[in-house]
């Protein structure tokens, strides 16, 4: 990470997805908070990709920014409206101890670290060899799961249907 456009990036990456995730802490919405959620995921990406780690960044993308964010959606859209708001809690004070605490341990490890980095080559591109492991090796795990998931999706679109038919049909 010698090149200054990619050391620029990284800092700005970091900058984007620190504040982000902050934000998702301090907004009040929670679909606001969704927004900066998906915003802190594509910086964590962009940094894994500044890092030589392509195959991690594009999961990041995919999984992350994707499904995850669209489950957490889906989950507030499906909760009655008066749930939507980030209501006051009796846990804030707790919160913040806890967070401040692991920010200073993170603080401390971060300046005791000896960051010196040992003359080495760079990182080869992975994805080719995880794509031919995942469609030959693997490909029985890789279809269960992708099967699995399948029947979790249907079991929630049913339960979720059931529950809105049943209340139609008492009107």
């Amino acid at each position: 990470m010698e090149d200054t456009g990619t050391v620029v990036a990284f800092w700005a990456l970091a900058i984007i997805t620190i504040g982000s995730a902050f934000m998702v802490a301090a907004v009040r919405n929670l679909i606001h908070a969704v927004v900066f959620l998906v915003l802190s995921f594509l910086g964590v990406a962009g940094l894994y990709i500044t890092l030589s780690a392509d195959f991690v960044g594009v999961v990041q993308i995919l999984i992350y920014s994707g499904a995850i964010a669209i489950l957490v959606i889906f989950a507030i859209v499906l909760t009655p409206q008066a749930g939507r708001d980030n209501a006051e809690t009796s846990m804030r004070l707790p919160a913040v101890v806890l967070s401040g605490l692991v920010a200073t341990m993170l603080g401390y490890a971060s300046i005791d670290t000896n960051w010196s980095i040992s003359d080495r080559p760079g990182f080869e591109e992975t994805a080719s060899a995880i794509g031919v492991a995942l469609l030959d090796k693997y490909i029985l795990p890789f279809e269960i799961a992708a099967a699995l998931m399948l029947v979790a999706m249907l079991g929630a679109i049913i339960i979720v249907r059931d529950e809105g038919t049943e209340g139609a049909a008492e009107d």
